[in-house]
């Protein structure tokens, strides 16, 4: 039996780097989204309102549900929230 060993979660789910890159960078926006909704200390529908989807959408992204959302998707989600979402590029090591 072969052992694979892998940098991150994300290399070990994806098929390719770019998919493990978009896994890393929609799992940190749905943390810093979560956090930012919390923060809040509203009802479930005031947060629904404030970001423009519905309470189930809501509901999705409090469950942490990263499948249900897009890379674009959570940019607009964070926007609304009032997140400044900045992007990073570097050489790959």
């Amino acid at each position: 039996m072969d052992v694979q060993t892998f940098d991150t979660v994300f290399d070990a789910l994806a098929d390719t780097p770019a998919e493990a890159a978009n896994l890393k960078a929609r799992s940190e926006l749905l943390s810093a989204l979560k956090a930012r909704v919390r923060a809040w200390d509203v009802s479930q529908e005031v947060a629904a309102n404030r970001l423009g989807i519905t309470r189930p959408r809501l509901n999705d992204l409090l469950q942490g549900k990263m499948a249900k959302f897009s890379l674009d998707a959570l940019v607009n989600l964070a926007t609304a929230s009032g997140l400044v979402v900045h992007i990073q590029v570097a050489e790959a090591a």
